[in-house]
């Protein structure tokens, strides 16, 4: 077993007003796009997004988490999971999980491997995030949304920093640090 690192480098990019999305500029979806809320929590959709999307770029964080916690998790007030489906089949997913004093994260936010450079991260992203400027009027009991923000890193995609900031988002944060080196799991054990 290795015990080796890399270096990786974190942004945290945030808006601080509706007016910042910069949305993708042309007004229709592709033929067959479309994207919709995961009205219903479930654990095992989230889950396999989470791993299908994020296998590929070491994300690993909630590979841990029990049937449970994904569904306590799912439950709170004001988690959304909006799901872009290509004639059907899901191609990429953003995960909204408001915080304090008005603050939403997109805690996840990425498209499967074989959907990426199709031109659909811009309009997911741009969807997504005027939903998490809009998430107080689906769940009043939250406090309208003044922030939303998230973070990504060199791991990620490499035009993953570049949508974000097409989208208006501004970096607030950037930190360098060494991380162990990681197998990625791929979308399933083993894969």
């Amino acid at each position: 077993m290795s015990n080796s690192t890399i270096s990786v480098t974190t942004w945290s990019l945030e808006q601080t007003s509706p007016a910042d999305l910069a949305p993708v500029p042309e007004p229709d979806m592709p033929d067959g796009l479309r994207i919709e809320r995961a009205e219903v929590p479930s654990p095992e959709l989230s889950r396999f997004l989470y791993t299908a999307v994020g296998g590929s770029v070491s994300w690993t964080d909630r590979l841990p988490w029990p049937y449970e916690r994904w569904q306590a998790y799912l439950e709170r007030p004001g988690v959304e999971t909006w799901v872009a489906y290509d004639r059907g089949t899901p191609a990429g997913y953003m995960e909204l999980e408001p915080q304090d004093e008005g603050t939403v994260e997109i805690a996840y936010f990425g498209l499967l491997p074989a959907f990426q450079g199709r031109r659909l991260g811009g309009r997911l992203l741009s969807f997504g995030t005027a939903r998490a400027w809009d998430l107080a009027e689906r769940w009043p009991e939250l406090t309208p949304t003044k922030r939303v923000w998230l973070h990504t890193c060199d791991k990620d995609g490499p035009h993953a920093l570049a949508n974000y900031e097409r989208r208006g988002f501004r970096v607030f944060a950037t930190k360098t640090e060494d991380e162990p080196t990681v197998t990625p799991p791929g979308p399933w054990p083993g894969a």
